[in-house]
């Protein structure tokens, strides 16, 4: 096919057309059509542009769009009165949505729209086969009030409650023996409105142990997406003894500074789980995988295995971006850590255990580290005592193995590795690859380690200690560490 202009005229297909045959009374030249094309091209801008803002100003009057459904069906939250204003109690309201929900379980579950607006509320239960999903600029609203909390008996793997014996406050949005749940949105935030649990307990005016934001226990199945997750009393998300859960896109926020025990997400006796693509900044760790709590933990029996950590972005100036512990008496392995962030915090990733914990660590891949402006960037801590009742057995020693290093960089890092076994707890078959870690302070030993067994392969920076065996890059023996059981911990820096 050809196609040529002129001045003139133009061909299409080999036919010449005059434009002046078109229409001589009213196109006299090429100039004056192409004239009249730029002022009809220039009205249709017009005229798009006018539609566009009258659909945006049409839209910005409609309080609530519509909302994806999930489910077979669907309510909101103000078909059963709830009230948004940030005042008015909607325990009720929570409460008869989601009964209403539970009568559609066998036909595929319901959807609970919660739309822009402050919802206050006393803690809730959700049910099997439902999706709570909060729009855009809607906020779940804890009450303050200590009263309103029911209290629920300790968790079976720590023996009582964390802070105080006996029983321990429930979470705000609490679930048991579910299968099928979703909590997702329009980026609606959950607001625990710690701050007067916080005060009170640096008090010591609770007689109990803070409830969790979040507690979904015994559960399978469950999905917890684009949301915001901040100010918890306790623990923020806590999934208990659940299996195959996804934690995707969603944005966990406290103080840094005088939130006790707001951790993030605390995958505890789970199995099958995945956490991805997450920004977390709170007041103790970022995420912390436990199992259980001494002797209670060795007896529940029930380990942290097969989950898979990545794309995160966390900031902990209290404790650690990513821990394993330090109650991990059922086990933990097959973690995957990889492709994250921490940055402005105290610890980059962590291990704590101690005598009487029993159990294991191992299998641990940390891959894809960056650790940025960090005071100690990977710690193993063998002495974190802490424990439940004097009935535990300080014989009880935990199993710290099969633990690997690769792709770790950064900058701003005091001490890049502290690495504490001890004669009762080693630390075995460790490896470090492709470390790249820039340091704050020159003093002559920054990787520490005391009872560590490993190996090293190719280079490092900073240099190694002297526990580790040393490969080349193609995985050839350099050097065997006659060392494995030195000590050169120090605290002072």
């Amino acid at each position: 096919m050809r196609f040529e202009t002129s001045i003139h005229g133009g061909r299409f297909n080999n036919k010449r057309i005059e434009f002046k045959r078109c229409n001589p009374g009213f196109i006299s030249t090429y100039w004056t059509m192409f004239t009249v094309f730029w002022i009809m091209a220039v009205a249709s801008m017009l005229l798009w542009q006018c539609t566009i803002d009258d659909e945006f100003l049409f839209h910005r009057s409609v309080p609530f769009r519509p909302l994806p459904r999930t489910r077979p069906v669907a309510f909101n939250l103000t078909d059963f009165g709830g009230v948004g204003d940030g005042v008015t109690l909607n325990t009720v309201a929570f409460a008869n949505a989601i009964y209403a929900i539970s009568k559609w379980r066998a036909r595929g579950g319901g959807q609970l729209n919660v739309p822009p607006g402050r919802w206050l509320t006393a803690p809730f239960n959700l049910t099997s086969h439902m999706t709570l999903f909060l729009d855009q600029d809607a906020v779940i609203l804890g009450i303050q009030d200590e009263k309103y909390w029911p209290l629920m008996p300790p968790l079976p793997s720590y023996g009582y409650g964390r802070e105080h014996a006996g029983p321990r406050y429930g979470s705000l949005i609490h679930g048991q023996n579910l299968i099928d749940v979703v909590i997702t949105g329009n980026n609606g935030t959950i607001n625990g409105q710690g701050q007067t649990w916080w005060k009170k307990f640096r008090q010591k005016l609770l007689n109990h142990t803070r409830g969790p934001l979040v507690q979904i226990m015994w559960s399978r199945d469950i999905l917890i997406s684009n949301i915001t997750l901040r100010d918890s009393p306790f623990w923020t998300l806590h999934p208990y003894d659940c299996k195959n859960v996804t934690i995707q896109s969603v944005t966990i926020l406290a103080p840094i500074h005088d939130a006790p025990n707001t951790d993030g997400i605390d995958p505890d006796s789970c199995e099958d789980m995945v956490i991805e693509d997450c920004y977390i900044s709170v007041g103790d760790d970022g995420i912390a995988i436990k199992s259980g709590w001494d002797q209670y933990g060795i007896a529940y029996g029930q380990p942290s295995r097969n989950i898979r950590i990545r794309n995160i972005v966390v900031q902990s100036m209290v404790s650690a971006g990513i821990s394993i512990g330090s109650e991990m008496s059922g086990g933990v392995s097959g973690i995957t850590i990889e492709n994250v962030v921490v940055w402005n915090s105290r610890r980059g990733v962590r291990i704590k255990t101690a005598p009487g914990r029993g159990g294991y660590v191992k299998d641990i891949t940390y891959r894809n580290l960056t650790l940025e402006v960090v005071r100690v960037g990977i710690v193993v801590k063998t002495d974190y005592n802490e424990h439940p009742d004097e009935g535990y057995d300080p014989k009880a020693v935990p199993q710290l193995k099969d633990i690997s290093f690769t792709s770790i960089h950064g900058q701003g890092v005091r001490v890049p590795v502290r690495m504490h076994g001890s004669e009762d707890i080693p630390v075995r078959n460790v490896t470090f690859r492709d470390m790249s870690v820039g340091i704050t302070y020159k003093k002559k030993q920054i990787f520490q380690c005391a009872f560590v067994q490993g190996q090293v392969i190719g280079t490092i920076f900073p240099a190694p200690c002297v526990n580790l065996d040393r490969y080349d890059e193609h995985e050839r023996l350099i050097k065997r560490s006659a060392s494995q059981n030195a000590t050169d911990i120090d605290y002072d820096f």
